[in-house]
Protein backbone atom coordinates (compact mmCIF):
# COMPACT_ATOMS: atom_id res chain seq x y z
CA UNK A 1 0.00 0.00 0.00
CA UNK A 2 1.91 3.12 -1.01
CA UNK A 3 2.14 6.37 1.10
CA UNK A 4 -0.35 8.56 -0.71
CA UNK A 5 -2.97 5.96 0.10
CA UNK A 6 -2.27 6.15 3.85
CA UNK A 7 -2.07 9.85 3.94
CA UNK A 8 -5.64 10.07 2.41
CA UNK A 9 -6.54 7.33 4.89
CA UNK A 10 -5.62 8.99 8.02
CA UNK A 11 -6.83 12.43 6.85
CA UNK A 12 -10.25 10.85 6.45
CA UNK A 13 -10.25 9.09 9.68
CA UNK A 14 -9.03 12.29 11.83
CA UNK A 15 -11.89 14.74 9.96
CA UNK A 16 -14.45 11.95 10.37
CA UNK A 17 -13.61 11.84 14.05
CA UNK A 18 -13.89 15.54 14.44
CA UNK A 19 -16.79 15.73 12.73
CA UNK A 20 -18.54 13.37 14.53
CA UNK A 21 -16.43 14.76 17.89
CA UNK A 22 -18.67 18.38 16.86
CA UNK A 23 -22.08 16.26 16.24
CA UNK A 24 -22.07 14.31 19.25
CA UNK A 25 -21.10 17.77 20.98
CA UNK A 26 -24.66 19.43 19.43
CA UNK A 27 -26.36 15.69 20.40
CA UNK A 28 -25.74 16.44 24.24
CA UNK A 29 -26.31 20.08 23.94
CA UNK A 30 -30.31 18.91 22.77
CA UNK A 31 -30.71 16.32 24.87
CA UNK A 32 -29.85 18.48 27.60
CA UNK A 33 -33.03 20.84 26.17
CA UNK A 34 -34.53 18.36 25.60
CA UNK A 35 -34.38 16.85 29.30
CA UNK A 36 -34.98 20.70 30.23
CA UNK A 37 -38.23 20.88 28.76
CA UNK A 38 -39.66 17.72 29.89
CA UNK A 39 -38.52 18.90 33.33
CA UNK A 40 -40.75 21.93 32.64
CA UNK A 41 -43.73 20.00 31.36
CA UNK A 42 -43.48 17.96 34.25
CA UNK A 43 -43.02 21.53 36.48
CA UNK A 44 -46.21 22.62 34.91
CA UNK A 45 -48.65 19.63 35.24
CA UNK A 46 -47.78 19.93 38.77
CA UNK A 47 -48.12 23.02 39.48
CA UNK A 48 -50.74 24.03 37.25
CA UNK A 49 -52.76 21.04 36.62
CA UNK A 50 -52.17 19.02 39.85
CA UNK A 51 -55.69 19.37 41.90
CA UNK A 52 -58.59 18.32 40.24
CA UNK A 53 -61.58 20.65 40.99
CA UNK A 54 -59.59 23.89 41.49
CA UNK A 55 -61.53 27.06 40.95
CA UNK A 56 -60.34 28.26 38.02
CA UNK A 57 -61.79 31.05 35.53
CA UNK A 58 -61.91 30.54 31.54
CA UNK A 59 -58.88 33.15 31.36
CA UNK A 60 -56.79 31.13 33.75
CA UNK A 61 -57.86 27.90 32.05
CA UNK A 62 -56.65 29.47 28.83
CA UNK A 63 -53.08 31.06 30.62
CA UNK A 64 -52.27 27.61 31.68
CA UNK A 65 -52.66 25.62 29.01
CA UNK A 66 -50.95 28.08 27.17
CA UNK A 67 -47.91 27.36 29.53
CA UNK A 68 -47.99 23.57 28.43
CA UNK A 69 -48.22 24.31 25.01
CA UNK A 70 -45.71 26.20 24.42
CA UNK A 71 -43.37 23.90 26.38
CA UNK A 72 -44.73 20.91 24.09
CA UNK A 73 -44.34 22.87 20.96
CA UNK A 74 -40.83 23.33 22.38
CA UNK A 75 -39.84 19.76 23.01
CA UNK A 76 -41.17 18.70 19.60
CA UNK A 77 -38.93 21.08 18.02
CA UNK A 78 -35.94 19.87 20.18
CA UNK A 79 -37.00 16.72 19.53
CA UNK A 80 -37.00 17.36 15.78
CA UNK A 81 -33.52 18.89 16.12
CA UNK A 82 -32.13 15.25 17.42
CA UNK A 83 -33.97 13.47 15.06
CA UNK A 84 -33.10 15.53 12.03
CA UNK A 85 -29.22 15.76 13.93
CA UNK A 86 -29.30 11.40 14.32
CA UNK A 87 -29.94 11.23 10.44
CA UNK A 88 -26.88 13.24 9.91
CA UNK A 89 -24.82 11.48 12.48
CA UNK A 90 -26.66 7.76 10.35
CA UNK A 91 -25.20 9.09 7.28
CA UNK A 92 -21.98 9.63 7.82
CA UNK A 93 -21.27 6.89 9.93
CA UNK A 94 -22.74 4.89 6.98
CA UNK A 95 -20.40 7.03 4.51
CA UNK A 96 -17.48 6.06 6.84
CA UNK A 97 -18.37 2.55 6.34
CA UNK A 98 -18.28 2.39 3.19
CA UNK A 99 -15.00 4.02 2.84
CA UNK A 100 -13.54 1.92 5.49
CA UNK A 101 -14.84 -1.51 3.86
CA UNK A 102 -12.87 -0.23 0.31
CA UNK A 103 -9.56 0.80 2.57
CA UNK A 104 -9.80 -2.67 4.40
CA UNK A 105 -10.19 -4.20 0.76
CA UNK A 106 -7.14 -2.77 0.02
CA UNK A 107 -5.30 -3.40 2.50
CA UNK A 108 -5.94 -7.29 2.89
CA UNK A 109 -4.76 -7.25 -1.20
CA UNK A 110 -1.82 -5.59 -0.13
CA UNK A 111 -1.21 -7.60 2.91
CA UNK A 112 -2.01 -11.08 1.17
CA UNK A 113 0.51 -10.37 -1.58
CA UNK A 114 2.74 -9.60 0.70
CA UNK A 115 2.74 -12.77 2.53
CA UNK A 116 2.72 -14.96 -0.84
CA UNK A 117 5.94 -12.95 -1.74
CA UNK A 118 7.29 -13.69 1.58
CA UNK A 119 6.51 -17.51 1.60
CA UNK A 120 8.16 -17.96 -1.69
CA UNK A 121 11.43 -16.58 0.03
CA UNK A 122 10.38 -17.85 3.26
CA UNK A 123 13.48 -20.16 3.55
CA UNK A 124 16.38 -19.72 5.41
CA UNK A 125 18.45 -21.07 2.02
CA UNK A 126 17.23 -18.49 0.32
CA UNK A 127 17.79 -15.41 2.50
CA UNK A 128 21.15 -16.74 3.07
CA UNK A 129 21.42 -16.42 -0.77
CA UNK A 130 20.27 -13.72 -1.19
CA UNK A 131 22.92 -12.13 1.55
CA UNK A 132 25.85 -14.02 0.17
CA UNK A 133 24.87 -12.93 -3.08
CA UNK A 134 25.97 -9.30 -1.99
CA UNK A 135 29.04 -7.98 -4.18
CA UNK A 136 30.19 -5.77 -1.14
CA UNK A 137 29.92 -5.73 2.75
CA UNK A 138 27.87 -2.41 2.32
CA UNK A 139 25.28 -4.01 -0.47
CA UNK A 140 24.87 -7.04 2.55
CA UNK A 141 23.86 -4.53 5.11
CA UNK A 142 21.95 -2.92 3.21
CA UNK A 143 20.13 -6.08 2.66
CA UNK A 144 19.49 -7.13 6.08
CA UNK A 145 18.29 -3.48 6.18
CA UNK A 146 15.91 -3.83 3.67
CA UNK A 147 14.98 -7.49 5.25
CA UNK A 148 13.80 -5.75 8.75
CA UNK A 149 12.26 -2.84 6.70
CA UNK A 150 9.57 -5.96 4.94
CA UNK A 151 9.49 -7.37 8.25
CA UNK A 152 8.20 -4.10 9.96
CA UNK A 153 6.25 -3.54 7.27
CA UNK A 154 4.19 -6.89 7.36
CA UNK A 155 3.72 -5.95 11.09
CA UNK A 156 2.64 -3.01 10.70
CA UNK A 157 0.27 -3.88 7.58
CA UNK A 158 -1.13 -6.82 10.19
CA UNK A 159 -1.76 -3.82 12.78
CA UNK A 160 -3.17 -1.96 10.74
CA UNK A 161 -5.60 -3.88 9.44
CA UNK A 162 -6.65 -4.76 13.05
CA UNK A 163 -7.52 -1.05 13.81
CA UNK A 164 -9.36 -0.38 10.77
CA UNK A 165 -11.72 -3.50 11.63
CA UNK A 166 -12.30 -2.63 15.26
CA UNK A 167 -13.11 0.96 14.13
CA UNK A 168 -15.80 -0.61 11.50
CA UNK A 169 -16.78 -2.52 14.17
CA UNK A 170 -17.08 0.62 16.66
CA UNK A 171 -18.86 2.48 13.73
CA UNK A 172 -21.26 -0.36 13.08
CA UNK A 173 -22.37 -0.53 16.71
CA UNK A 174 -22.58 2.98 16.69
CA UNK A 175 -24.89 3.29 13.69
CA UNK A 176 -27.26 0.36 15.64
CA UNK A 177 -27.61 2.67 18.84
CA UNK A 178 -28.17 5.69 16.88
CA UNK A 179 -31.19 4.19 15.04
CA UNK A 180 -32.51 3.02 18.15
CA UNK A 181 -32.51 6.20 19.63
CA UNK A 182 -33.99 7.79 16.60
CA UNK A 183 -36.86 5.11 16.64
CA UNK A 184 -37.53 6.06 20.38
CA UNK A 185 -36.92 10.01 19.75
CA UNK A 186 -39.84 9.78 16.47
CA UNK A 187 -42.21 7.89 18.72
CA UNK A 188 -41.86 10.16 22.07
CA UNK A 189 -42.31 12.75 19.16
CA UNK A 190 -45.33 11.54 17.68
CA UNK A 191 -47.09 10.95 21.54
CA UNK A 192 -46.21 14.55 22.08
CA UNK A 193 -47.72 15.76 18.91
CA UNK A 194 -51.04 13.72 19.89
CA UNK A 195 -50.95 15.67 23.38
CA UNK A 196 -50.58 18.70 21.65
CA UNK A 197 -53.64 18.79 19.37
CA UNK A 198 -55.93 17.76 21.94
CA UNK A 199 -54.61 20.97 24.39
CA UNK A 200 -55.29 22.88 21.26
CA UNK A 201 -58.45 22.21 20.87
CA UNK A 202 -58.85 22.30 24.29
CA UNK A 203 -57.57 25.44 24.43
CA UNK A 204 -59.74 26.60 21.16
CA UNK A 205 -62.99 25.65 23.02
CA UNK A 206 -61.86 27.96 25.88
CA UNK A 207 -60.98 31.12 23.36
CA UNK A 208 -64.52 30.30 21.55
CA UNK A 209 -66.66 30.57 25.42
CA UNK A 210 -64.07 33.99 25.74
CA UNK A 211 -64.77 35.38 22.82
CA UNK A 212 -68.34 35.56 23.15
CA UNK A 213 -67.66 37.08 26.15
CA UNK A 214 -64.48 39.17 25.33
CA UNK A 215 -66.19 42.55 27.07
CA UNK A 216 -66.13 41.33 30.25
CA UNK A 217 -62.74 39.36 30.00
CA UNK A 218 -61.46 42.59 28.77
CA UNK A 219 -62.62 44.49 31.41
CA UNK A 220 -61.17 41.95 34.19
CA UNK A 221 -57.56 41.99 32.76
CA UNK A 222 -57.56 45.53 32.63
CA UNK A 223 -58.27 45.49 35.88
CA UNK A 224 -55.92 43.44 36.91
CA UNK A 225 -53.40 45.26 35.30
CA UNK A 226 -54.84 48.45 36.97
CA UNK A 227 -54.36 46.69 40.42
CA UNK A 228 -50.45 45.59 39.32
CA UNK A 229 -49.47 48.98 38.61
CA UNK A 230 -51.48 50.45 41.98
CA UNK A 231 -48.76 47.41 43.58
CA UNK A 232 -45.82 48.36 41.32
CA UNK A 233 -46.24 52.19 42.69
CA UNK A 234 -46.49 50.94 46.33
CA UNK A 235 -42.77 48.86 45.88
CA UNK A 236 -41.23 51.59 44.07
CA UNK A 237 -42.40 53.57 47.30
CA UNK A 238 -41.11 51.20 49.45
CA UNK A 239 -37.58 51.56 47.26
CA UNK A 240 -37.42 54.93 47.51
CA UNK A 241 -38.16 54.86 51.29
CA UNK A 242 -35.43 52.24 51.93
CA UNK A 243 -32.79 54.10 49.88
CA UNK A 244 -33.63 57.18 51.70
CA UNK A 245 -33.01 55.17 55.17
CA UNK A 246 -30.25 53.34 54.21
CA UNK A 247 -28.40 56.29 52.91
CA UNK A 248 -29.18 58.70 56.38
CA UNK A 249 -27.97 55.36 58.14
CA UNK A 250 -24.59 55.20 55.77
CA UNK A 251 -24.13 59.29 56.31
CA UNK A 252 -23.37 58.67 60.25
CA UNK A 253 -20.39 56.21 58.83
CA UNK A 254 -19.19 57.12 56.01
CA UNK A 255 -16.79 60.30 54.73
CA UNK A 256 -18.00 63.51 53.88
CA UNK A 257 -16.79 62.87 50.00
CA UNK A 258 -19.19 60.09 49.89
CA UNK A 259 -21.76 61.85 47.08
CA UNK A 260 -25.01 60.15 45.39
CA UNK A 261 -28.12 61.38 44.46
CA UNK A 262 -31.26 61.12 46.33
CA UNK A 263 -32.48 57.64 43.85
CA UNK A 264 -29.00 56.23 44.73
CA UNK A 265 -27.21 54.53 47.05
CA UNK A 266 -24.64 56.14 49.19
CA UNK A 267 -21.98 52.74 49.31
CA UNK A 268 -19.65 51.65 52.12
CA UNK A 269 -16.49 50.22 50.84
CA UNK A 270 -18.31 47.07 52.07
CA UNK A 271 -21.59 47.64 50.35
CA UNK A 272 -19.56 48.40 47.07
CA UNK A 273 -17.82 45.10 47.34
CA UNK A 274 -21.07 43.59 47.87
CA UNK A 275 -22.53 45.38 44.71
CA UNK A 276 -19.49 44.24 42.83
CA UNK A 277 -20.08 40.51 43.71
CA UNK A 278 -23.63 40.44 42.82
CA UNK A 279 -22.73 41.74 39.71
CA UNK A 280 -20.43 39.78 38.81
CA UNK A 281 -22.67 36.65 39.36
CA UNK A 282 -25.33 38.01 36.66
CA UNK A 283 -27.08 35.19 35.11
CA UNK A 284 -25.46 32.48 37.60
CA UNK A 285 -27.71 33.57 40.62
CA UNK A 286 -29.58 30.78 42.11
CA UNK A 287 -33.52 31.02 41.70
CA UNK A 288 -35.93 32.73 44.85
CA UNK A 289 -37.81 29.40 45.41
CA UNK A 290 -36.11 25.66 44.64
CA UNK A 291 -39.19 23.98 42.27
CA UNK A 292 -41.05 26.85 40.39
CA UNK A 293 -41.86 27.79 36.52
CA UNK A 294 -42.04 31.42 35.17
CA UNK A 295 -45.51 32.01 33.62
CA UNK A 296 -45.36 35.59 32.91
CA UNK A 297 -41.95 36.94 32.27
CA UNK A 298 -41.13 40.80 32.34
CA UNK A 299 -42.06 43.03 30.07
CA UNK A 300 -44.61 44.65 27.90
CA UNK A 301 -46.60 42.89 25.47
CA UNK A 302 -50.22 42.55 24.02
CA UNK A 303 -52.60 40.29 25.42
CA UNK A 304 -52.28 36.55 23.49
CA UNK A 305 -56.04 36.60 23.03
CA UNK A 306 -57.25 39.74 23.00
CA UNK A 307 -54.57 41.70 21.10
CA UNK A 308 -55.75 45.44 21.65
CA UNK A 309 -55.24 44.62 25.29
CA UNK A 310 -51.32 45.66 26.26
CA UNK A 311 -50.03 44.13 29.79
CA UNK A 312 -47.03 45.33 31.82
CA UNK A 313 -45.32 43.02 33.90
CA UNK A 314 -43.09 44.29 36.25
CA UNK A 315 -40.55 41.64 37.53
CA UNK A 316 -41.57 38.01 36.32
CA UNK A 317 -44.31 35.92 38.28
CA UNK A 318 -43.75 32.48 39.27
CA UNK A 319 -45.55 29.37 39.95
CA UNK A 320 -44.35 26.74 43.02
CA UNK A 321 -46.18 24.11 44.99
CA UNK A 322 -48.11 24.94 48.26
CA UNK A 323 -45.87 25.66 51.46
CA UNK A 324 -42.89 26.38 49.01
CA UNK A 325 -40.12 28.45 51.10
CA UNK A 326 -38.74 32.01 49.52
CA UNK A 327 -35.36 31.58 49.46
CA UNK A 328 -32.64 34.64 49.25
CA UNK A 329 -30.96 34.80 45.77
CA UNK A 330 -27.72 36.43 47.27
CA UNK A 331 -25.88 38.04 50.17
CA UNK A 332 -27.36 40.96 51.49
CA UNK A 333 -29.31 42.51 54.27
CA UNK A 334 -33.45 42.78 54.94
CA UNK A 335 -33.55 46.58 54.15
CA UNK A 336 -37.57 46.28 54.56
CA UNK A 337 -40.47 44.40 54.96
CA UNK A 338 -44.06 45.72 54.16
CA UNK A 339 -47.67 44.57 54.09
CA UNK A 340 -48.66 45.94 50.53
CA UNK A 341 -52.60 46.85 50.44
CA UNK A 342 -55.06 44.32 49.83
CA UNK A 343 -52.30 42.09 49.08
CA UNK A 344 -49.60 40.07 50.97
CA UNK A 345 -46.29 40.50 52.52
CA UNK A 346 -42.91 41.73 50.43
CA UNK A 347 -39.33 41.59 51.02
CA UNK A 348 -36.99 43.49 49.97
CA UNK A 349 -33.16 42.40 50.33
CA UNK A 350 -30.49 44.71 49.38
CA UNK A 351 -27.23 43.79 47.91
CA UNK A 352 -24.90 46.93 47.84
CA UNK A 353 -26.81 49.22 45.37
CA UNK A 354 -28.90 46.19 43.53
CA UNK A 355 -32.05 44.93 45.16
CA UNK A 356 -34.05 42.00 45.10
CA UNK A 357 -38.12 41.60 46.02
CA UNK A 358 -39.83 38.76 46.82
CA UNK A 359 -43.91 39.53 46.81
CA UNK A 360 -46.70 37.65 48.25
CA UNK A 361 -45.28 35.93 51.31
CA UNK A 362 -47.86 34.57 53.92
CA UNK A 363 -45.32 34.17 56.42
CA UNK A 364 -41.54 35.73 57.47
CA UNK A 365 -38.60 33.82 58.35
CA UNK A 366 -36.65 37.30 58.95
CA UNK A 367 -37.04 40.84 60.22
CA UNK A 368 -35.93 44.13 58.90
CA UNK A 369 -31.92 44.95 59.38
CA UNK A 370 -31.34 41.16 58.97
CA UNK A 371 -28.23 39.85 57.21
CA UNK A 372 -29.43 37.30 55.29
CA UNK A 373 -26.81 34.24 53.23
CA UNK A 374 -27.77 32.90 49.57
CA UNK A 375 -30.31 30.24 49.80
CA UNK A 376 -31.30 31.73 53.70
CA UNK A 377 -35.33 30.92 54.18
CA UNK A 378 -37.20 34.05 53.88
CA UNK A 379 -40.38 33.10 54.23
CA UNK A 380 -43.32 31.25 53.11
CA UNK A 381 -44.93 31.79 50.10
CA UNK A 382 -49.26 32.27 50.07
CA UNK A 383 -51.53 29.60 48.71
CA UNK A 384 -54.82 31.41 47.49
CA UNK A 385 -57.55 29.53 49.12
CA UNK A 386 -59.64 29.43 46.30
CA UNK A 387 -57.60 28.84 43.34
CA UNK A 388 -55.31 26.26 45.26
CA UNK A 389 -52.26 28.34 43.41
CA UNK A 390 -49.08 29.45 45.13
CA UNK A 391 -47.94 32.36 42.75
CA UNK A 392 -45.69 35.14 43.41
CA UNK A 393 -43.25 38.10 42.26
CA UNK A 394 -39.74 38.51 41.98
CA UNK A 395 -38.32 41.91 40.92
CA UNK A 396 -34.40 42.84 40.60
CA UNK A 397 -33.49 46.45 40.81
CA UNK A 398 -30.57 48.63 40.71
CA UNK A 399 -31.33 51.87 43.03
CA UNK A 400 -35.00 52.38 41.84
CA UNK A 401 -34.23 51.31 38.38
CA UNK A 402 -36.27 47.86 37.39
CA UNK A 403 -34.45 45.01 35.76
CA UNK A 404 -35.17 42.16 34.15
CA UNK A 405 -35.17 39.16 36.33
CA UNK A 406 -34.46 36.59 33.85
CA UNK A 407 -31.18 38.33 32.82
CA UNK A 408 -29.41 37.15 36.99
CA UNK A 409 -31.19 33.98 37.77
CA UNK A 410 -29.64 30.65 36.39
CA UNK A 411 -32.00 29.24 33.37
CA UNK A 412 -34.89 31.48 34.04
Amino acid sequence: MNIRVLLILGAFIFFGNFNGFAQSKKQQQLEEQRQSLLNDIKKINNLLFKTRGEKKTVLTEVEDLSQRIKAQENLIRVTNQQANLLTREINDNQNQITQLRDDLKKLKDDYAAMVRKSYKSKSQQSRVMFLLSSQSFLQAYKRVQYMKQYANHRKKQGETIKVKTEKLQELNRNLISQRKQKDVLIAENKKTKIALAKEKKAQEGLIASLKKEEGTFVKQIRSKQKEADRINGEVKKMIRDAIAAANKKAGKTTTKTTTASKEDFALTPEAAALAKDFKNNKGKLIWPVEKGIVINKHGTRQHPQFPNVTQTFHGVEIATSANAKARAVFNGEVLKIQQIKNANKAVMIGHGDYITIYYNLASLSVKQGDVVTTKQEIGTFFTHPVTGKTNFKFLVYKNDTELNPEDWIYRM
